[in-house]
C-alpha cells in the first residue's frame, strides 16, 4: 500500500488545482443544462419569489444539500435577479462555485464551521444592500435535511422572509452512499419544483424562540422534498439523524 501513497497524493493535488476544478465545473454545468433543457419542468410556488422580489428587494433562498445541483437553473431561466450564495471553502465548494458564476450567480466563501465569522458578516452586508443570498444549511457535513440555526439569525436581524426550493425528477439517480443522498436528474426527464411562500421570522423575536422558527420551516422544507418526490415515483428520503434513530429503534426490537 505504502508504493500507491506518492500517486494517490499527486491524485489529491491535481484534482484540488483551480484548473481541474474549473473544468470539473464546466462540465457539470453544461450536463445541468443540458438536463434543464431537454426536461419539462413544472415550477411551482415561482410567483412567491418573483413578488418577494418586486415588493420586497430581497430574501433567503434555502435549499437542501441533495437537491442544490439543478436550483440555479430556475433563475437563469426565468429572470435573473442579483444574488449571492453561499458555499463551503474546500474542493468540493470550489466545483459548486464554479457551477454557479457559469449561471451568473456569485458566491461567498464560508460554512458553519469554515469562516464563518466572515461569512456571516458578508451575508449581512449583502441582504442589507438588497441583494439575495441563497444558503444551503444542512451542509457541508450534515444530517441531511436538517436546518442550521443560521438563516434564522439572518432572517431575524434582517428582516427578510426565507424562501425554500426542492425539486424532484421521474428519472434521477440517488448517491446512496453519500450523506446527502444526492439527486442528480437524467436527461430527457420530467421534473418538478416546489417553491414555498416567504417565511418571515420577527426582527424582535426572542432569543429563545427561535428554535421554535427553525423547526417550523424544516418542516415546510422537509414536507416539500417528501410531496415533491411522491409525485415523481421517487421512495421517501428521510433525514440523516431521523434514519438514525429509526434503526436503533429497530435493534432494540
Amino acid at each position: 500500500m505504502a508504493k500507491f501513497k506518492p500517486l494517490k497524493k499527486a491524485l489529491k493535488k491535481i484534482t484540488r488545482s483551480h484548473f481541474v476544478t474549473g473544468l470539473i465545473s464546466r462540465l457539470l454545468y453544461l450536463y445541468v443544462k443540458f438536463t434543464f433543457i431537454t426536461s419539462k419542468w413544472e415550477i411551482r410556488g415561482l410567483d412567491n419569489i418573483l413578488n418577494t422580489w418586486m415588493e420586497k428587494g430581497n430574501f433567503i433562498l434555502i435549499g437542501w444539500h441533495g437537491r442544490a445541483l439543478m436550483m440555479p437553473m430556475v433563475f437563469k431561466k426565468n429572470y435573473h435577479p442579483e444574488m449571492r450564495a453561499l458555499v463551503s471553502l474546500h474542493n468540493d465548494g470550489r466545483i459548486i462555485a464554479g457551477i454557479l458564476e457559469h449561471c451568473g450567480i456569485k458566491t461567498i466563501g464560508g460554512s458553519t464551521s469554515a469562516n464563518a465569522k466572515g461569512a456571516a458578516v458578508n451575508i449581512m452586508h449583502t441582504l442589507n444592500n438588497k441583494i439575495s443570498v441563497t444558503i444551503i444549511p444542512d451542509g457541508p457535513r450534515g444530517p441531511r435535511m436538517r436546518m442550521s440555526m443560521s438563516p434564522v439569525y439572518f432572517a431575524r436581524k434582517t428582516g427578510k422572509p426565507l424562501i425554500g426550493m426542492i425539486y424532484s425528477a421521474k428519472k434521477a439517480k440517488i448517491i446512496e452512499k453519500s450523506w446527502d443522498k444526492m439527486m442528480i436528474p437524467a436527461p430527457f426527464n420530467q421534473g418538478i419544483y416546489l417553491i414555498s411562500e416567504p417565511f418571515y421570522v420577527p426582527v424582535d423575536a426572542p432569543d429563545e424562540d427561535l428554535e421554535k422558527y427553525r423547526l417550523e420551516f424544516e418542516k415546510i422544507m422537509n414536507k416539500m422534498n417528501e410531496e415533491a418526490d411522491r409525485e415523481m415515483g421517487i421512495p421517501q428520503i428521510l433525514p440523516g439523524d431521523e434514519v438514525k434513530s429509526k434503526k436503533h429503534s429497530a435493534e432494540k426490537k
